[in-house]
Parts: structure tokens; C-alpha cells; sequence
């Protein structure tokens, strides 16, 4: 090879697993590009030996919360630069968070804040999705058309929440511009009206603790939203995602839209696969921990852990995401909002920390022979590249993608502890859970920003915004 061909990077003796190859070979990055796979490739300027170790695609995490904006008195806990530390921590080198739109407000000016937020603070690479929350005919015919056009090729609406929620005719109206623009849609699948009137009989009962949250969300209001939104996209004729499944019963209406031949995409989360109901009864503050594991939808029980779990390995998913929501407990503005422990379920910030426990908990599920190596790679990060338009340059192993590379210790045991992680959350829901297999050195677009575990104080900013191009669904 020439000299002025000298490679950056090559990392030696690689064990790399992406979504359908497993092969041997050493890695030649230059300019923060795959260049070369193959064996005895030329000396680089800067060498590392990945022997025993598993060399995968970075991971893309393609939902998670970051510095959104958020009603009076609330915050969350995680920006841009402490989110995204977290997340290369935990093997994920890309990241998608949400420009959420406000009722009343332009998504147009959501997106810029957003960018201002971003800018200067990421560590890794990071695109948006958007929230419609206000699909006025303005938003619908001129902003989310030019919006699509510059790279945010998806977008996600919510069928609860009061400032969030659209009605069914606004969701047929969001679909029909995605079909028209080739976008995707993300769905938050509850029904609004089951949840409000069973909130209003428990807390008129007195019944407000954080353990109460799950009954006002139980499974059929899940499976209810669900069918329907199958149902808007079958009408529509165009693709859609339903988010954060919990259970069996959601699961049972996908799959019978798959079998049906409908183009329709799930995604599920590790708090359905490590946390139930139960953990939202937690002891401490007379009650009030279990505040710390209040999310939507909520965990369920253990058999609807294993639904999902067999779900996973069954194809029935497509995407494994974190939905990260940094919400501390101990915070005014936080799990403890005002800070009160005496407030109802129905006012505690929804959401769990998890970008950086994402990828070490699934993995877990591979140690235990729950599901394959492929299947981590393509539900972390290969279909999720795919899906949001960012593939081939993310989610696989190849000359020409990014070098957003991470190597595993898929042996390594680890004890998950809210002390050792790198995000600004003051807990994390998985606290003692041990794990086997974890990400030891992670490498985005060349640059080493983790090694042996530790993270190496790259400049914050370094990441770069990616233009998504059009689904594959």
C-alpha cells in the first residue's frame, strides 16, 4: 500500500459478528472510514489487538430522550453530552433522540432548539426524529414535507398525554403525508380515554401510589391502541412502528398484522424484559421508590417478560432500543417532582434511564442462549440503521461504513451499579443486576472514545448531525 495510503487505524486479529457474517480478519480505517478486512493488512499509525474479543457494529440506539424540552418544572437529567457519554459507555455510537414539537408551535422552531441543544455537547453521531403533537394544516402540507426532505425521515405521534395526543382523524392525516413522502411513522400505542377514566376512579379512591400506575395502564388499553393503529395504517397503506411493546397482548395483534402482510415494525426495551410490576411497589419512601420504575407502558409480570423474549428471537421485533429518559429520583424536577413523595401516580415524570445498560443487558440474553449474535447486531444496530435511513453508513461492519466499532468481552461479568455509570441520573433501575458480556473499547468514526472501559474525555461536539435518508422497511 502507498504511503500516502498509511492507515489510521487497524485493529488486529478482530472477531467480527454483523448481522449475517462472522469472520476473521483485521480492520484498516482511514479518515474515519472502514477502507480494508482482510489478514496482514499494512502496519497503521495506531495499532490495537482485539484477540478475545468480539469486534460488532456500534450500536444505534433509535429512541431515546435527551434534553427535551419539558413542561414547567420539570428537566431531565441527561444533555447531550451526558447522554451520549453514556451511550458510547455502553457500546451505542449513534444515537436518534426527539425534537418534539409543542402544541401551538411550529415544528420548525422545534427542530432548530433541538440543534441548538445538540451542538457543541454530542460526543458521537447523532439524527433526529420528530414529534407532531400539532398537525396543522401548515405542519402537514409545507413544514414536516421540507422537514422529510432535509433528512428527518421519521416521526413519532402518541395516542396518550393530554399535550401530546392526536386524535384518530390527525393520525390518519400524519400517515397520508408519510405515505406521500416515504417517511415512517412511530407509534406510542395506549388509549388516552381507558387511562384517564381509570386514573380518575383510583386516585378517587385514594389510590395514588407509584404502584397504581400500572393498573391505570393495563394490557388492553395497549392492545386496544394497538389493533387501532394497525388498523389507520392498514387504511393508509403505509408503514408504521409501534413503540416500547410491553406484553403479550400487543404482540398478538403485530403478529397478526405481520401474518396478514402488513408492513408493520415493533420495537420493545430492556425494562420489559428485566422489570415488572412489582417494581413499581418498591418499599422506600413509604412506597414512593417505585417512582424510579413509572414508564409507558408499564412493566407487567413475568410472563409477559417471556413473551417478549420469544418475541425477540421470533422476528417479531425489529428494533431494541432503550427509550432512555433521564428523569432523576431525588429531584425536584425529577421522579420527585416539586419535591413531594405524597403526589398521585398520574404526575410523576414517565420514563427510565438505560442508554448505557441497553446493549450489556441484551447481551446477557445471548450468554444465556436466549438469542443469537446476529440477532443482538441486528436488533441494535443493523435494523435500526436500516430502518431510520442511516444504513450502510452505520449498523454493520463493511468498507465504507463508519468505523463505529465496539469490542466485547463477551465473558466479562459485570454488576451493573448507578456509581459506575456515566450518565447524569441519580439511579438506574437495573441497579444489581449482573450481566455477562460487556463493551470494552468503542471506537466512533476512528476515534477511540472508550478503552479497556474507561472513557477517554473526547472533546465534547465531536459528534456529528446525520441526515436520515428514506426508510427500509
Amino acid at each position: 500500500m502507498p504511503a500516502d495510503n498509511n492507515l489510521d487505524l487497524v485493529i488486529r486479529n478482530a472477531d467480527v459478528v454483523t448481522a449475517s457474517d462472522r469472520f476473521q480478519c483485521d480492520i484498516g480505517v482511514r479518515d474515519g472510514r472502514i477502507v480494508a478486512l482482510g489478514q496482514g493488512l499494512p502496519q497503521g499509525n495506531r495499532e490495537i489487538d482485539a484477540t478475545g474479543l468480539l469486534a460488532l457494529p456500534g450500536g444505534v440506539d433509535g429512541h431515546c430522550h435527551l434534553d427535551q424540552p419539558m413542561p414547567d418544572g420539570m428537566r431531565m437529567a441527561d444533555d447531550f453530552f451526558t447522554g451520549t457519554r453514556a451511550a458510547v459507555c455502553g457500546g451505542t455510537t449513534t444515537v436518534i433522540p426527539f425534537a418534539a414539537q409543542e402544541k401551538g408551535a411550529s415544528l420548525k422552531a422545534a427542530v432548530e432548539d433541538y440543534h441548538s441543544r445538540a451542538e457543541g455537547r454530542a460526543v458521537i453521531d447523532y439524527a433526529f426524529h420528530l414529534i407532531v403533537a400539532d398537525p396543522t394544516p401548515a405542519v402537514l402540507q409545507d413544514e414536516l414535507p421540507t422537514l422529510i426532505r432535509k433528512g428527518y425521515t421519521s416521526f413519532k405521534v402518541y395516542m396518550t398525554y393530554d399535550d401530546l395526543k392526536l386524535s384518530d382523524r390527525e393520525m390518519l392525516e400524519v400517515l397520508d403525508v408519510a405515505r406521500e413522502h416515504k417517511a415512517l411513522v412511530m407509534v406510542h400505542a395506549e388509549n388516552s380515554d381507558c387511562i384517564s377514566w381509570l386514573t380518575d376512579k383510583l386516585t378517587g379512591e385514594g389510590r395514588i401510589a407509584p404502584r397504581f400506575h400500572g393498573l391505570a395502564r393495563p394490557a388492553p388499553v395497549e392492545r386496544e391502541a394497538t389493533h387501532r393503529a394497525i388498523t389507520f395504517a392498514e387504511l393508509v397503506d403505509v408503514p408504521i412502528l409501534i413503540v416500547h411493546v410491553s406484553g403479550k397482548e400487543a404482540i398478538e395483534q403485530i403478529r397478526w398484522a405481520q401474518g396478514r402482510g402488513l408492513k408493520i415494525l415493533a420495537e420493545t426495551c430492556p425494562q420489559y424484559l428485566y422489570l415488572t410490576a412489582d417494581d413499581m411497589g418498591l418499599p422506600g419512601d413509604d412506597g414512593y421508590e417505585g417512582a424510579k420504575c413509572v414508564c409507558s407502558p408499564p412493566p407487567r409480570d413475568p410472563e409477559n417478560q417471556a413473551a417478549v423474549w420469544r418475541a425477540l428471537v421470533n422476528g417479531v421485533f425489529s428494533v431494541f432500543s432503550s427509550d432512555h429518559a433521564p428523569f432523576s429520583y431525588d429531584d425536584p424536577q425529577g421522579k420527585k417532582l416539586g419535591g413531594s413523595t405524597e403526589h398521585s401516580f398520574d404526575h410523576i415524570p414517565n420514563g427510565v434511564p438505560g442508554i448505557e445498560t441497553r446493549l450489556p443487558l441484551l447481551f446477557d440474553g445471548v450468554a444465556r442462549g436466549k438469542l443469537s449474535l446476529h440477532q443482538f447486531v441486528e436488533l441494535t444496530s443493523y435494523r435500526p440503521a436500516k430502518i431510520y435511513g442511516l444504513y450502510p453508513r452505520k449498523g454493520t461492519i463493511a468498507v465504507g461504513a463508519d468505523a463505529d466499532i465496539v469490542l466485547w468481552d463477551p465473558v466479562r461479568k459485570v454488576r451493573i451499579t448507578n456509581s459506575a455509570l456515566h450518565h447524569a441520573v441519580d439511579y438506574t433501575p437495573y441497579e444489581g443486576i449482573e450481566v455477562t458480556g460487556w463493551p470494552v473499547t468503542a471506537f466512533s468514526r476512528g476515534d477511540m472514545l472508550v478503552s479497556n472501559g474507561e472513557y477517554l474525555e473526547p472533546a465534547a461536539g465531536r459528534g456529528r448531525f446525520l441526515e436520515a435518508g428514506q426508510p427500509e422497511v
